[in-house]
């Protein structure tokens, strides 16, 4: 099952009737509290994750049902293609920028016109390049590349500490993040115990 698509916007437009979708979702497949708690916060995270960008951007937000569980959708056109996401992500340098920190923060980077500065070459290898030329990142690469590399790369506890106390990594199943010539797609995965 999927819901309506509402477009939501960095300025906070469609906000109120995307919770509002959540609310009607979980009455319809009569979830538990727990679960009910953990798709409002995940759904919550995401809707934050919009407000965060600076200026104007629209995503369409939808949810998707399987039995397994849902799907979070976000899906919105970016300033960038993939080969500029992919140019900016492999010439990037080791500095810091505090506003990537976090995986709420480095899912926030794709969405931003900005150069991906702070990715650091041990994880560069966590963004997938499929046979169509599609990028793809996903927070299972993530997760395992940090826990491969958090005794022995420079800043790789840091960024292992940061995932560790991720309200979102806890919930989510996995997140994956895909861009499509200029269509960027931000999906949660989310099995319902």
């Amino acid at each position: 099952m999927k819901t309506e698509v509402i477009v939501v916007s960095s300025k906070g437009n469609g906000m109120y009737l995307a919770l509002n979708h959540v609310d009607e979702l979980v009455t319809q497949l009569g979830l538990n509290p727990k679960d009910t708690m953990h798709l409002r916060l995940l759904v919550e995270e995401m809707l934050n994750l919009v407000r965060s960008i600076i200026g104007q951007l629209e995503c369409k937000f939808w949810i998707e049902t399987t039995d397994e569980g849902y799907q979070l959708h976000l899906q919105t056109m970016t300033l960038l293609d993939r080969e500029q996401r992919k140019h900016l992500i492999s010439t990037s340098t080791r500095g810091k920028n505090e506003a990537h920190r976090g995986i709420m923060g480095k899912l926030r980077a794709f969405f931003e016109p900005l150069p991906i500065d702070d990715t650091p070459e041990y994880l560069l290898d966590t963004i997938d390049t499929m046979e169509n030329g599609d990028l793809i990142w996903s927070l299972d690469a993530y997760r395992e590349r940090l826990r491969k590399k958090k005794d022995t790369a420079a800043g790789a506890q840091e960024e292992w500490d940061e995932l560790e106390k991720s309200l979102v990594s806890h919930l989510a199943d996995n997140i994956q993040v895909s861009i499509s010539g200029y269509e960027l797609n931000l999906i949660i995965y989310k099995k319902i115990n």
